[in-house]
């Protein structure tokens, strides 16, 4: 690439994610840009308006998925797909899917400019809401556009009881159309997402790149502990019946589950909830909320009967009786190998090194690997940091992240068959 079409490159990526920064709730820390939120509502058309400018033919489908369109020579032949989401958690950061955003938008710019179109058209796409939010529900752009958003999932309420289906309604979306999305029903090439690690890995090695392997299944809990309400004062240490004590001892027992998971897997308890207010009662219903992530499935999918099991072992000691609800966000999905391969070698031709790892996040790629041979593209994360304001990636990063997406989908463009699963 030319020097100064490298400096231009810089300095759009850096102008991008400062702009779309200002899109924030200046009441909560970070830079908080919740799915549906007023923050998320204008950031919107300030994203369709990168696009148009970057040549793109802009529209926004059933699902509330921004998608823009380079066109190619042969309208006929599958479609390649490309992008990822603007949504932040509450308190989040800069980078995360930000960067697959801009940098889809700039390797459709560049690809656009380069004096030779793409045979097939390129969709580069924002999805809505990939975040989990208010409603437990992660991806819901991708999940729609995959036909995987059910109306058990619309009857979803958040903490002031308003469903999942009327807070697309309330945001100008009708709920009964959001599967009707017919790019996603064309026949696709290859589906990339360039993303940031938000792990330390790539920064600790000093590369560059990673080519994604797997994505990280996920399996959540919420545990319920029942003992005995005693006088906290009165009662005895050896006779009570201590929910929140065989809570502390399911804590321990998720973070043991996580340490000996024999490849990559871990274990987070994110909550414990005490029923009772009084600082003078032995807790009696405690409530821990707690998820398993792997990328190993035999391992994740022996978590429920492994852990339930030893969670209840040391919860029947203390006299306390505990119950499970399960459910499972995604399964383990395994990157394309032809992806990953096109990747690689596109990687290697622009001189670039790179690792492949697997995602410990969840991203829209899950949903997107339903519809197309499915790749993704990390770049360093510094410190490891996601999901908080320090996340952060340098902007030469980014664009060294822009350039190897630009190569491998020229690469994908040119190939007659799609990449195998």
């Amino acid at each position: 690439m030319l020097q100064s079409h490298q400096s231009e490159l810089h300095d759009r990526l850096d102008t991008g994610v400062t702009e779309l920064s200002t899109f924030r709730d200046h009441e909560r820390p970070g830079w908080s840009r919740e799915v549906f939120s007023e923050a998320y509502r204008a950031s919107r058309e300030w994203t369709a308006n990168r696009m148009r400018a970057a040549g793109l033919e802009v529209h926004l489908d059933a699902a509330g998925n921004i998608v823009g369109r380079l066109a190619g020579l042969d309208p006929s032949a599958p479609a390649l797909v490309t992008g990822s989401h603007t949504d932040t958690v509450d308190g989040g950061g800069r980078f995360d899917g930000v960067v697959g955003v801009l940098g889809a938008i700039e390797a459709a710019r560049l690809l656009a400019a380069g004096g030779r179109q793409l045979r097939r058209d390129l969709l580069v796409v924002d999805f809505l809401g990939e975040e989990s939010n208010v409603f437990g529900l992660s991806c819901l752009g991708s999940r729609a556009a995959a036909q995987e958003l059910t109306p058990a999932d619309l009857d979803r309420c958040d903490y002031r009881g308003v469903s999942l289906g009327r807070a697309y309604t309330d945001f100008g979306l009708d709920p009964a159309k959001l599967s009707d999305v017919p790019w996603a029903r064309r026949p696709l090439q290859a589906f990339v997402e360039l993303h940031i690690e938000q792990g330390p890995t790539l920064e600790q090695r000093g590369l560059p790149l990673g080519i994604v392997t797997a994505i990280t299944g996920i399996e959540r809990f919420i545990a319920s502990f029942a003992g005995s309400a005693d006088h906290a004062g009165t009662t005895s240490m050896e006779d009570r019946r201590d929910a929140m004590i065989a809570a502390a001892e399911g804590v321990l027992a998720v973070r043991a589950e996580g340490c000996g998971a024999p490849t990559h897997g871990v274990a987070t308890t994110t909550r414990v909830d005490s029923e009772s207010r009084s600082p003078n009662v032995v807790p009696s219903l405690v409530r821990m909320y707690g998820e398993v992530r792997s990328v190993d499935p035999g391992w994740l999918s022996g978590v429920q009967g492994r852990l339930g099991a030893e969670i209840t072992a040391r919860a029947a000691k203390l006299g306390v009786d505990v119950g499970f609800e399960w459910s499972s966000d995604n399964a383990v999905v395994e990157a394309s190998r032809g992806v990953q391969d096109v990747a690689g070698a596109a990687a290697d031709t622009l001189g670039l090194p790179w690792m492949p790892i697997p995602s410990g996040a969840t991203h829209d790629a899950v949903h997107m690997a339903s519809l197309a041979p499915m790749g993704m593209i990390f770049i360093p994360s510094k410190n490891g940091k996601s999901h908080c304001p320090e996340e952060w990636s340098s902007t030469e990063d980014i664009a060294v992240g822009a350039q190897a997406l630009v190569a491998t989908l020229q690469r994908l463009d040119g190939g007659d068959t799609r990449p195998q699963h």
